[in-house]
């Protein structure tokens, strides 16, 4: 499969993977924290054979050990934090480390949903929205999966690191 390509996207993102970002983006606070829980669910098996392998979980103590003892309310509060990019410890501790260990975090958190970790309320049905772009992600092929969940997972969460000018942006070549 060919991808098209939009210069004012991600090198790393076509056309079709970046409007999934941009549907993920306009889901609300609860509904993205639905998603990452629900890919999990259903597409872990094939995410996670990438992510730990890559990951450093010990870069990750603060969510992934800390964060396991607080309270269901606390634990909330840190994902609705963190997904809305505010400026706390705990969303910092995410922005500071790279997407691979960011999918882990979700993993790790999935997997202790109703256990360790705040679960989806019992009634809970997802929109039409997530069904949709759990969807159409599940169309996509593996390398296209883990560009979206890593781009998704490396939008949230806050630093203030900015990325550097590239020479297109600024007209210099990088000097040694």
């Amino acid at each position: 499969m060919t991808a098209s390509y939009d210069k004012t996207i991600s090198q790393a993102q076509s056309n079709e993977t970046q409007k999934l970002v941009d549907a993920f983006n306009n889901l609300d606070t609860d509904a993205k924290l639905a998603w990452f829980y629900l890919v999990y669910k259903k597409m872990g098996d094939s995410i996670t054979p990438a992510v730990p392998a890559a990951a450093e979980p010990e870069l990750s103590p603060l969510l992934l050990g800390d964060f396991f003892e607080l309270s269901d309310e606390q634990q909330l509060d840190i994902m609705r934090d963190i997904v809305n990019r505010k400026d706390t410890e705990y969303s910092r501790a995410y922005g500071a480390i790279k997407e691979n260990n960011q999918l882990l975090v979700w993993y790790a958190w999935a997997v202790a949903m109703g256990n360790q970790v705040v679960d989806l309320p019992g009634s809970y049905e997802p929109s039409k929205a997530i069904n949709d772009l759990i969807s159409q992600i599940e169309k996509l092929d593996f390398d296209e999966q883990i560009s979206v969940f890593r781009t998704i997972a490396g939008e949230v969460g806050y630093t203030d690191v900015k990325p550097i000018a590239t020479q297109a942006e600024t007209g210099k070549t990088s000097s040694l």
